[in-house]
């Protein structure tokens, strides 16, 4: 009956599952995804340091006050607030902010020009960008030779940007605001990573470029590098929040797809616009057919399907409209064995899920096929 479907208000993300590798602001990303209707498997792949507790930052503050930099290059706005916060603690918080009144400070946008004018600084430019390679340019342009720029970290040292500082003659003072540290609990990250290789996730999140070389690291350590690589190449969507959050991925081959702008709204509107595109639509016994992660659309109406029933209607998407044999079926099943009975079992299930019996046809002592519509099947028989 049709009052057993669902009604097609389930989100743009609905039947889609959705990797979270962020440490910070994960919830935020988390809720963002599931209120579009994703599932979402929470691996944070880094914790971060607690500011208070970082002699490297106390270092770099005693050596700000003692000697007052040129330049102060400010990266991210939780980065720049932890660090007046931080320095508040060590009762240094005055003497930094007397310092960089005299400084040049440059902040990489406006989140950042935020954080700047609420400690009471005024910045001095900021790119339209948001670009830190804007910010290169202009200062290589300006000329460096001689002069001691502060830098705010962010999470690890900027790809290429201290290094290019310091070739053109300057001082660099590294602020390590926070430091990235493998998880206390490495649990999560295993998890997401046995998903990816199996493709039972649709795509992975990346909202900063230690999460992203962290998780490859673990990869490397249980020797799923090239399995991993090969999935997020091919089947999972890498999505990044912005290019220094891909760098770690792009070194690897490994193409990302980003926002425009750079932001976790936007981010998430690229994986609702992405992910769809990506799902298999087929015309099959008077029904649309839209096949996603781990549900199926019959009608516009979301059918979640068991694991083992998505294995076999994958398997019978892959040729729609020809028998596929029932132990080309049970190769597909994960942990099926021999028993070509689990295929009968895992079928039954499938067609209980979708709701139509009739777009699943048996052929007697040969296998099933999927009902693809007469139109649509001589389309695929010529193709």
């Amino acid at each position: 009956m049709d009052d057993e479907r669902q009604p097609p208000d389930h989100g743009p993300l609905a039947g889609f599952t959705v990797g979270v590798t962020a440490a910070r602001r994960a919830d935020e990303l988390g809720a963002l995804l599931e209120r579009r209707g994703a599932v979402v498997l929470h691996a944070p792949a880094l914790r971060i340091v607690p500011l208070a507790d970082d002699s490297e930052l106390l270092a770099a503050t005693k050596d700000i006050i003692g000697q007052a930099p040129d330049i102060a290059v400010a990266t991210t706005a939780i980065g720049f607030r932890g660090w007046v916060e931080a320095a508040d603690g060590w009762g240094l918080g005055e003497d930094l902010l007397e310092r960089l009144r005299g400084v040049r400070i440059l902040a990489r946008g406006p989140k950042v020009k935020g954080a700047i004018r609420a400690a009471g600084l005024t910045e001095d430019w900021s790119p339209a960008s948001e670009s830190l390679a804007e910010v290169l340019d202009l200062l290589l342009e300006e000329g460096v030779d001689g002069l001691r720029i502060a830098v705010q970290l962010h999470g690890e040292p900027l790809p290429g940007f201290v290094e290019s500082l310091r070739a053109g003659g300057a001082e660099v003072v590294g602020v390590p605001v926070y430091r990235w540290l493998p998880p206390e609990d490495i649990g999560p990250v295993d998890r997401l990573l046995d998903a990816t290789v199996a493709r039972t996730l649709d795509a992975v999140t990346f909202t900063s470029a230690p999460a992203a070389a962290s998780l490859l690291s673990r990869a490397e350590e249980r020797g799923l590098a090239d399995d991993v690589l090969a999935a997020l190449g091919h089947d999972v969507l890498p999505a990044c929040v912005g290019p220094v959050t891909a760098l770690p991925l792009q070194a690897r081959g490994i193409d990302t797809f980003q926002p425009e702008r750079f932001r976790l709204g936007p981010l998430v509107q690229l994986l609702c616009q992405e992910l769809p595109a990506r799902a298999r639509a087929l015309p099959v016994a008077g029904h649309r057919l839209e096949i996603r992660g781990h549900a199926v659309l019959v009608d516009g109406g979301l059918r979640p399907v068991p694991p083992a029933g998505m294995s076999l209607l994958r398997a019978l998407s892959r040729r729609p409209g020809w028998v596929v044999a029932r132990a080309e079926l049970l190769r597909a099943l994960p942990g099926a064995g021999r028993d070509e009975h689990a295929v009968e079992t895992a079928m039954a299930r499938l067609r209980s899920a979708l709701g139509a019996p009739k777009l699943i046809q048996t052929v007697v002592k040969r296998g099933y096929r999927l009902a693809l519509d007469p139109v649509a099947e001589s389309k695929y028989a010529d193709g």
